[in-house]
């Protein structure tokens, strides 16, 4: 008998990845059907709906689901959900199809992902797109304040320009998933399912199991942060995001390397299981926190490693507002529908010279001159511009490998510093 968390929603893993004859005819119907084109982030998100990352959705979101998961963070039939779930295409394409048609669901690349069945096309004002942004991506930082977001997010906010370069329309309806995208073969040994990350903690005989988010290289906080989850929880799940980030990030496979010298050197590997999932990131801060934790526990986590600026990106958030949206969620009547997956919320963490260690606000009474302020933007910062880094930022081994990988570079990205990265609001 399994001691993990049930998945999301109540009704286990909800999986749409067909397999063997099924998934054969169904790529044979899919080449007479109509074919819409996805962006990356739908494409990462059938992916999830295939493997069951996305549990217990079956399909891209109806208007209501749309409206119900901006407004109170519940699609129609009070499941909690944080984040839109949605399907965009041209006013072209939309009108050339009614409810009830298949379509077959292509990606960049050219390969067909999946089919759909349409139950509902609705349109997307700007007013809706800019309504959506405000819901799901506008924070408490300093560059969302009214009078600085409109001026500030369509230029500078990844999460918000990916919605307002959305189509005309929107459709929904439940979906065949044909493909995992070429993850199990280019991330192999790291890529895994929910169910595959569950039997390995069953095997492990696991009962409480805590994820740490990952999209920039694993440095001394990062690996402090796993270190003081291993010591309450059986083990730790090091998931990292293997689908597409934004400019100036560090790719999967450079950060996969890092990843694995740090566990290889540093860590028990009893209690360390690393992981990744074919997602974008959205850059939606406290909506993102959430939706980590979500899709996690149908990974089999029930606790997820919330520090400062979860998912941020410039200074669109406040410092620990990914921690205090846990507390303001709906919590649905039925235990199935809740978020189970728990923060674990931890406060700054850096190295202090005064104290030889690693350290957090909660444990260390010294001053900032004192601390070495560890970030993933100062390191990606510091490395494309060739600066020094200071001593115990990283493990010799990570600064190799970043260093080889900006060493070979022929376009480098400004990295803009944001005021949390600097330690500017460290007390």
């Amino acid at each position: 008998m399994s001691k993990l968390v049930p998945p999301h929603g109540g009704k286990g893993l909800v999986c749409c990845l067909l397999e063997g004859s099924e998934l054969q005819a169904e790529k044979e119907k899919a080449k007479t059907l109509k074919t819409i084109p996805i962006s990356g982030r739908e494409n990462g998100d059938l992916i999830m709906m295939g493997i069951g990352g996305f549990s217990p959705l079956t399909g891209f979101m109806t208007k209501a689901d749309w409206k119900g998961v901006c407004e109170n963070f519940l699609i129609s039939d009070g499941t909690f959900w944080p984040v839109p779930v949605t399907l965009s295409a041209s006013k072209e394409d939309a009108d050339s199809i009614n409810e009830g048609d298949e379509v077959a669901l292509q990606n960049a690349s050219g390969e067909i992902m999946a089919t759909m069945k349409i139950t509902e096309k609705y349109e997307m004002t700007e007013a809706d797109k800019k309504w959506e942004c405000e819901k799901v991506y506008k924070g408490k930082g300093e560059e969302s304040a009214d009078d600085k977001f409109w001026k500030i997010a369509p230029k500078d906010h990844p999460g918000v320009i990916m919605v307002m370069n959305q189509k005309d329309y929107n459709l929904a309806g439940p979906v065949k998933v044909l493909s995992e995208g070429g993850f199990p073969e280019k991330f192999a040994g790291t890529y895994m399912t929910p169910a595959q990350s569950r039997a390995i903690f069953d095997e492990k005989g696991w009962g409480t199991v805590a994820a740490l988010q990952l999209r920039n290289p694993m440095h001394r906080s990062h690996e402090y942060l796993a270190k003081i989850a291993v010591e309450i929880c059986d083990g730790v799940f090091i998931h990292s995001l293997v689908g597409s980030l934004k400019a100036g990030d560090i790719p999967a496979d450079v950060r996969i390397k890092c990843i694995n010298a740090l566990i290889d050197g540093y860590f028990s590997k009893d209690n360390i299981v690393q992981g990744g999932y074919p997602l974008d990131m959205r850059y939606a801060g406290p909506r993102e926190g959430l939706l980590h934790a979500t899709f996690r526990q149908n990974y089999g986590v029930n606790r997820m490693i919330i520090g400062r600026d979860h998912a941020g990106v410039g200074d669109f958030y406040g410092l620990f507002d990914a921690q205090y949206i846990f507390d303001e969620i709906p919590k649905p009547e039925d235990t199935g529908k809740r978020l189970l997956c728990q923060p674990l919320k931890i406060d700054w963490t850096f190295y202090c010279f005064k104290c030889d260690g690693m350290a957090s606000l909660r444990t260390c009474p010294h001053q900032k001159e004192d601390r070495v302020i560890l970030s993933g933007t100062m390191l990606r910062k510091l490395l494309s511009e060739g600066g020094d880094i200071p001593d115990h930022f990283g493990r010799d081994e990570v600064l190799a490998i970043l260093r080889e990988h900006y060493e070979g570079l022929t376009e480098k990205v400004e990295i803009k510093m944001q005021s949390h990265a600097a330690g500017d609001t460290m007390k």
